[in-house]
């Protein structure tokens, strides 16, 4: 707990003392008592587990589902809004702003509904990352776009749907088709 208050003391701009995360921010609250939340799901107590995070979301305005994998270091900030869903996974260092979803596409194709969210990611307010799909390390996703597909490391996906922007100059347009002006349909 006290790890993860120093990493929000690091990334938050606005370098809020110990105590103020500690009291005040929900993004905190919720992702501690997800901690718990998710126990009780790995015991088997799912009942239990669902009330538990329904009253985290109460409380906080962040909707974690218990069975929800998350890393170290997860920053939610102004987290009212977020919601994640059930096989999502997230790894460590990464930082979720206000209204972010983290959903599923339909009753999917196997266990994995959710998207895999790699270490170092940034993803913007408002943005809705869903499907199966992988974030890769050290990714960034702009307020408000809309990811439907793969995000290699490194890379940045803005709009709606996301564009996908590289470093390196690769770029790809909605659903992953090529930027090229010879491109055809």
């Amino acid at each position: 707990m006290i790890s993860l208050i120093r990493s929000i003391q690091l990334r938050d701009p606005i370098e809020p003392t110990f105590m103020e995360v500690a009291l005040g921010y929900n993004g905190f609250h919720a992702v501690i008592w997800h901690r718990f939340s998710h126990l009780l799901w790995s015991w088997k107590l799912r009942a239990l587990a669902r009330l538990s995070s329904n009253l985290a979301r109460m409380i906080t305005g962040v909707e974690i589902h218990p069975q929800a994998q998350i890393g170290q270091h997860l920053f939610i900030d102004h987290g009212t809004g977020c919601v994640i869903g059930q096989t999502a996974i997230i790894g460590n260092d990464v930082t979720l702003y206000h209204g972010v979803t983290l959903g599923g596409v339909g009753k999917g194709v196997g266990p994995k509904r959710h998207p895999t969210i790699e270490d170092g990611v940034m993803i913007g307010s408002g943005a809705q990352i869903l499907g199966d799909i992988i974030i890769g390390s050290g990714a960034r996703v702009g307020s408000n776009s809309v990811v439907v597909q793969n995000i290699p490391a490194g890379c940045t996906a803005i709009g709606i749907p996301a564009k996908i922007i590289c470093k390196d100059g690769r770029t790809s347009g909605a659903y992953g088709m090529p930027e090229t002006s010879d491109w055809v349909i």
